[in-house]
C-alpha cells in the first residue's frame, strides 16, 4: 500500500505542475502575469488529509540490500511547523480526502481501484478491459499533462483569475455576472476607453497594468477617474477588453480611494479613422493596380503602326501587293493612306498602280475559291460513296443475320448463340438505319440546292435587265460627278495662275501663256465631254423610264388576261348552273377580277378583328403594308359595291363625327 502511494503522489505531483505550467501559458499569451504560486520549483510534498485526521505524506521503499523490509521516517517539524507526517500504522485507515480521484489514478495504471485498507472503492470496474465505466484513461494528449496546451471551446467563459502587478492587485469579477457591455467597434479601433479607476490611481498605474496587453502609443487620462489609451496594434485592443469587470487595489489599502471597478471599451479616435481610411485607400490603389495590369495583361495586342507615305515606302509597298504571302498586309497599309488623305496630284499614278496591282488578286481569289469548292463537291462525293459502300456491307451483314434466324439453320444454335445473334441483328438494323437516314437527308439537301439554283435562275434573269440599267445609270451618276470635281479643280487652277501672272511680269513668263492656253484647251475638252455624258445621262434615264412604262403595260396586260381568265371559268361554271346569258352574268357580278376578290377577303378579315368599324384610311393604311399601289378610291368603290357584306356607318358626335366601314358579312348571308 505504502508503494501504490508513493507511485501516486509522484505522478500527481507531476500532473498538477504540468498543468500549472500550462495555465501560466495560457495567461501570458494573454498578456497577464501569472500566479506567485508555482508547484514546479515548491519542494514541498504534497499532502492527502482530511477534515478530522493528521496529514499522510509519502512513505519511501528501498529495494537495494534488503528486499523485504520496509522503513517508515518521520520528517521533522519544519522551520514554520506548517506540516508533520505520522507513522503510525493507524494512519493506513484514514479516510481518503477524495476516492473517486484515488479511483481514477488506480484505473489509469490499469490497476483494480483499492482503498487504502484494501476494499474495493468501485463495484462497476471491469477486470477485462482494465478500467472503470465513464472514466477514460489518461493519455499523453489530454488537456493539462504539458504535452498540448487544452483547448478552449468557443462557449466555454474564460476562468479570470487575480493578476498582481508591482502597485496593484486586479480581482476577478463574479463569473456567473453577464459580461459587460461594449459599444460597436469603430473601424480601425485601436484606442480604447477605462472608466473606474481608483482616485489615486497614477498614470504610471494605467500604464503597469495594460502594458501587459502591448505597446501603448499614448494615454489621455481625465481627472474624473477615466482615461485614453491607444496602442500600437489592433488586436492589442481585445486584449484590453479582457480587464473590462476587475476590481482593482492600489497596495494593500482598503481606501475607497485606492479602489475601483474596471471598464473597458471601444473608443472613437480621429486618428484610428484616419489610419484605416489610409490603408483602405492603399488597398483599393493595390486593387486598381492588379486589375490594371490583368487588363492589360488580357488586352489583345495593338497592330503595328503604319509607317507614312514616301516614294520609297511606296514602291515598297507596291512590290508586296504582287507577293501574294505579303498582300494583306500590303493591303492595309495602303488603305490607311488614302484614308489619311495622301492621295494628290503627285501621287496618284503611284496609287492607282497600286490599287491596279490590288485588282489583280481577284482572279487569284476568285480561283482559289473554285478549286475550294471544286475540292468540297469532291469531298462530298467521296464521302457519299463510302456511306453508301458501307451501307451495303451492313445490308450484306443484316441479311446474313436474317439468313440465319430462319428454321432451317437456327434449330442447330443453342439458346446463348441464338441470343447473341439475335442482339447483333437488331444493333445491326439500328446502325444501318442511322446510316441511310443520313445518306437521305444527304440527297435531300443537293435536291433543295438544285432547286434553289433553279429560283435563283428564273429570278435572275427578270432582275438582271434592270439592275444592269440602274448600275448603268448609277456610273454616269458617278463619272458625271467625278468629271464635275475635276473641272472645278481645273478652273481653281486657272484662278490660282491668273492671279500669279497679274502680279508676275509677262515678259519674264513667256511660258505661262503656253501653260494657259492648255488648261483652257483642256478645259474645253472636259466641257464637251461632260455634255456628252449629260446627253447621254439622260438618253438612258429616257431608256429607262421607257423600259419601266412597257413592264407596267405588260403587267397590266397580264393583270387583264388573269381577270378574262378568271371570269371564262366563272362563266363556265354559272353556264352549267343556270341559263343566264353571259352578257348579264358579267354585267351583276360585283367582284371584277381575282385581285378584287382578295382585297375582299383582306377587308373583312381586317373588319372581323375590328367589331366596331375602321375608317377608310385606317383600312388603307393597313393594305399599304401589303401593296403600296392600292389606290383608296377603288377601295371605297369596291367596299360600296358590296352592300350585303360591308355597311357604312356614322359614329361620334359634332367634331368627332366619322364615317366607319363595318363587316355584315354573316347578316347579309341570311338576307341574300
Amino acid at each position: 500500500v505504502l508503494h501504490i502511494n508513493q507511485f501516486f503522489c509522484n505522478r500527481i505531483a507531476s500532473a498538477a505542475t504540468n498543468k500549472h505550467e500550462t495555465n501560466c501559458n495560457f495567461l501570458i499569451s494573454l498578456g497577464l502575469n501569472q500566479l506567485p504560486f508555482d508547484p514546479a520549483n515548491n519542494n514541498e510534498p504534497l499532502q492527502f488529509g482530511s477534515a478530522s485526521g493528521p496529514l499522510v505524506t509519502e512513505g519511501l521503499i528501498e529495494n537495494g540490500g534488503e528486499s523485504s523490509k520496509k522503513r517508515k521516517r518521520t520528517n521533522a517539524p519544519s522551520a514554520d511547523n506548517s506540516r508533520t507526517l505520522n507513522v503510525d500504522s493507524t494512519a493506513m485507515t484514514l479516510p481518503m480526502s477524495d476516492p473517486t480521484a484515488w479511483a481514477t489514478a488506480m484505473n489509469n495504471l490499469g490497476m483494480t481501484p483499492l482503498g487504502i485498507a484494501g476494499q474495493p472503492i468501485l463495484p462497476d470496474f471491469d477486470p477485462a478491459l482494465g478500467m472503470m465505466t465513464g472514466i477514460p484513461p489518461i493519455t499523453p494528449m489530454m488537456p493539462g499533462l504539458g504535452i498540448v496546451p487544452p483547448p478552449i471551446p468557443p462557449d466555454m467563459p474564460v476562468v479570470k483569475e487575480i493578476i498582481h502587478c508591482k502597485s496593484c492587485t486586479l480581482f476577478p469579477p463574479n463569473p456567473n455576472l453577464p459580461p459587460p457591455a461594449t459599444r460597436e467597434r469603430p473601424p480601425g479601433c485601436k484606442t480604447v476607453f477605462v472608466g473606474g479607476l481608483p482616485e489615486n490611481g497614477t498614470e504610471q498605474i494605467i500604464v503597469e497594468v495594460f502594458e501587459q496587453c502591448g505597446e501603448i502609443i499614448a494615454i489621455r487620462k481625465s481627472k474624473k477617474n477615466f482615461c485614453h489609451i491607444r496602442f500600437a496594434e489592433e488586436y492589442m485592443v481585445d486584449k484590453a477588453l479582457y480587464l473590462s469587470g476587475y476590481r482593482i487595489r492600489l497596495g494593500s489599502s482598503t481606501d475607497k480611494k485606492d479602489t475601483g471597478r474596471l471598464h473597458v471599451d471601444f473608443a472613437q479616435a480621429r486618428d484610428d479613422l484616419y489610419e484605416w481610411e489610409c490603408k483602405q485607400r492603399m488597398l483599393a490603389r493595390e486593387e486598381r493596380h492588379r486589375r490594371r495590369m490583368e487588363e492589360e495583361r488580357l488586352r489583345p495586342p495593338s497592330p503595328p503602326p503604319v509607317v507614312h507615305y514616301s516614294d520609297h515606302e511606296c514602291s515598297i509597298v507596291a512590290e508586296k501587293l504582287k507577293d501574294d504571302s505579303k498582300f494583306s498586309e500590303a493591303v492595309q497599309t495602303l488603305l490607311t493612306w488614302i484614308e489619311r488623305g495622301e492621295v494628290n496630284r503627285r501621287s496618284a499614278n503611284n496609287f492607282y498602280s497600286m490599287i491596279q496591282s490590288a485588282n489583280s488578286h481577284v482572279r487569284r481569289l476568285v480561283n482559289e475559291k473554285a478549286a475550294h469548292e471544286k475540292d468540297m463537291e469532291e469531298a462530298k462525293e467521296k464521302f457519299k460513296q463510302a456511306l453508301s459502300g458501307i451501307l451495303i456491307q451492313f445490308e450484306q451483314i443484316v441479311a446474313v443475320y436474317h439468313s440465319a434466324s430462319k428454321q432451317k439453320a437456327w434449330d442447330h444454335f443453342t439458346k446463348a448463340q441464338r441470343k447473341n445473334i439475335s442482339v447483333w441483328c437488331k444493333q445491326a438494323e439500328e446502325i444501318r438505319n442511322i446510316h441511310n437516314d443520313e445518306l437521305m437527308g444527304i440527297r435531300r439537301e443537293e435536291e433543295m440546292e438544285m432547286s434553289d439554283d433553279e429560283i435563283e435562275e428564273t429570278t435572275e434573269t427578270k432582275e438582271t435587265e434592270e439592275s444592269a440599267l440602274v448600275s448603268q445609270t448609277e456610273a454616269l451618276k458617278e463619272e458625271n460627278d467625278s468629271l464635275r470635281w475635276q473641272l472645278d479643280a481645273y478652273r481653281n487652277e486657272v484662278e490660282l495662275l491668273k492671279q500669279e501672272q497679274g502680279k508676275a511680269h509677262r515678259e519674264d513668263d513667256p511660258n505661262k501663256e503656253q501653260q494657259l492656253k492648255l488648261l483652257q484647251q483642256a478645259l474645253q475638252g472636259m466641257q464637251q465631254h461632260l455634255l456628252k455624258v449629260q446627253e447621254e445621262y439622260k438618253r438612258k434615264e429616257a431608256e429607262l423610264e421607257k423600259i419601266k412604262d412597257d413592264k407596267l403595260q405588260v403587267e397590266k396586260m397580264l393583270e387583264n388576261l388573269k381577270e378574262k381568265e378568271s371570269c371564262a371559268s366563272r362563266l363556265c361554271a354559272s353556264s352549267q348552273d343556270s341559263d343566264y346569258p353571259l352578257e348579264k352574268t358579267l354585267n351583276s357580278s360585283p367582284i371584277k377580277s381575282e385581285r378584287e376578290a382578295l382585297l375582299v377577303g383582306i377587308i373583312s378579315t381586317f373588319l372581323h378583328v375590328h367589331p366596331f368599324g375602321a375608317s377608310i384610311e385606317y383600312i388603307c393604311s393597313y393594305l399599304h403594308r401589303l401593296d403600296n399601289k392600292i389606290c383608296t378610291s377603288d377601295v371605297e368603290c369596291l367596299m360600296s359595291r358590296l352592300q350585303h357584306t360591308f355597311k357604312q356607318e356614322m359614329t361620334g358626335v359634332g367634331a368627332s363625327l366619322e364615317k366607319r366601314w363595318k363587316f355584315c358579312g354573316f347578316e347579309g348571308l341570311k338576307l341574300t
